[in-house]
């Protein structure tokens, strides 16, 4: 029996990640699918640039909600005595990472989905707050003097399993260090396509507080 809750657990958790914020918000609220326009990625960034920052905001709190719901599922198998305490923490990476894979190969949108970085903070976010706090203020450094919301992100996801190593950060726990510079290499391989346009100097910007010259 523990199996099937286990086994809903992981289900629910990827039909969380799997929900299609930014379509379904620019579909609902707009009458447009930002997979038609801009980068066509279907996340908060891109959201960002075709709907406006209201939409932006909104869908980045949307898509960080499901990393950090799916996430506390773990708690929830933890208080029904369905997991032990010392493998709190390992359900947590485990459904958090099925958030993010949802959100990437969503099943609502045909598995066309976006790059999972909200997500991922979401899901951060419950296991280590203050470490994902200080991952965001990098984030948004790297945004503001840059412009760059791709060169943010990988940095800001480096930051977290580097941040873990420092003492006052320490958990004693290697498999969150290692959850770490794995979720990094992913956002690598989901930014390829950024990754080659930062290099060739045609990177799109995202300005914040100004607007495009």
């Amino acid at each position: 029996m523990i199996i099937v809750y286990i086994g809903c657990a992981i289900l629910l958790a990827y039909l969380l990640g799997s929900i299609p914020s930014a379509v379904w918000y620019g579909q609902r609220m707009y009458e447009v699918d930002v997979r038609e326009h801009g980068s066509g990625n279907a996340g908060a960034t891109n959201t960002f640039r075709v709907l406006g920052k209201r939409a932006g905001i909104i869908v980045l709190l949307l898509d960080m909600l499901k990393g950090a719901a799916a996430t506390s599922l773990a708690r929830v198998l933890l208080q029904q005595d369905i997991i032990p305490a010392d493998r709190l923490i390992e359900f947590q990476l485990l459904l958090g990472i099925i958030a993010v894979v949802g959100h990437i190969f969503p099943v609502f949108t045909k598995f066309d989905g976006g790059k999972g970085v909200a997500t991922l903070s979401g899901m951060v976010l419950i296991i280590q707050p203050v470490v994902a706090l200080l991952c965001a203020l990098v984030f948004l450094i790297i945004l503001i003097s840059t412009k760059y919301v791709s060169l943010g992100s990988l940095l800001a996801a480096l930051s977290f399993p580097l941040l873990l190593l420092l003492r006052p950060f320490r958990t004693g726990e290697p498999l969150l260090i290692a959850f770490g510079f794995a979720m990094f290499v992913l956002l690598v391989v989901t930014h390829q396509k950024n990754i080659r346009r930062l290099l060739s100097g045609d990177e799109n910007r995202t300005y914040l507080f100004v607007k495009k010259d």
